[in-house]
């Protein structure tokens, strides 16, 4: 494959990726069969330094993903949840490096609320141009690569998807279902809020990225594993993640943690800053 090696994203032709989106789907697959496995058991839970939970899906789902994108590009680095907790950093001062969050939403997967999910993304010069999440419990798989399109199976019948653009005097907001906050219900306050919604995981990128959706602010702390696997299925649907000053959300930053982010679809950010 001939990688991009200019540092305007958008003069790239990422096509060459496309041919990836299968064998990530497959890990994907792989890795929420072994989510499920251990869902429908007891589900033992410890916590991490930073006290939040971890569970034996969260390592065994990690574990086949390294191994899948080992195989698939055994060159490019990955920085993986599971394994930078035990303190496995990579080097990653290429242009390429892989985020995974193995299982995002462990609160969902804890109380068998169905909505978590396995987030692959790829990261090129602090931007994700490809990303796959799938939510094992509910039979959703979304896909996409930047400037080529983004897809959704649904019990593995495939679709198209795309932002839909807004009415901003009717706007449809996600927020999350665990982390919501007083900013978060400030903010929707200042906006024409027709219909909000709550959603676990980075499935809420997923509801702009496929028009069920036009608006999900995040006023809270995550980290870059977290979001850039939706991140990138939003960007390649048409969409966009925002910084509060209106820039785009970047990747590869020293600590890996976000600050507050906007991810829209077809809407004009002065339509909606706060």
């Amino acid at each position: 494959m001939t990688r991009p090696s200019s540092q305007d994203l958008a003069s790239q032709d990422l096509a060459p990726y496309l041919e990836w989106i299968d064998p990530l789907n497959a890990i994907a697959r792989d890795a929420g069969a072994a989510i499920m496995d251990i869902y429908a058991g007891d589900i033992a839970i410890r916590n991490k330094d930073d006290q939040s939970p971890v569970t034996d899906a969260d390592e065994a789902a990690e574990k086949i993903i390294l191994a899948g994108l080992r195989t698939l590009a055994p060159t490019i680095p990955v920085v993986a949840e599971e394994s930078m907790a035990a303190g496995q950093r990579p080097e990653i001062a290429g242009d390429l490096f892989w985020l995974v969050d193995p299982l995002d939403g462990t609160k969902e997967f804890i109380r068998r609320q169905g909505q978590f999910t396995v987030n692959i993304a790829l990261i090129y010069r602090d931007q994700p141009i490809l990303g796959v999440v799938y939510a094992p419990a509910l039979g959703d798989l979304y896909a996409g690569v930047v400037g080529h399109g983004a897809w959704r199976w649904r019990d593995q019948a495939k679709a198209d998807i795309h932002v839909r653009t807004a009415d901003t005097a009717a706007l449809i907001a996600v927020a999350s279902k665990s982390h919501r906050t007083p900013e978060t219900d400030s903010y929707l306050s200042q906006l024409a809020i027709a219909d909000s919604r709550a959603a676990g995981s980075s499935l809420k990128f997923c509801l702009v990225a496929d028009g069920s959706a036009d608006l999900y602010p995040r006023f809270g702390p995550t980290m870059e594993w977290d979001t850039a696997a939706g991140h990138a299925v939003l960007a390649a649907a048409g969409g966009a993640v925002l910084s509060p000053d209106g820039t785009p959300l970047c990747y590869g930053k020293p600590d890996f943690r976000n600050g507050f982010f906007f991810a829209i679809g077809d809407l004009a950010w002065d339509a909606i800053k706060p």
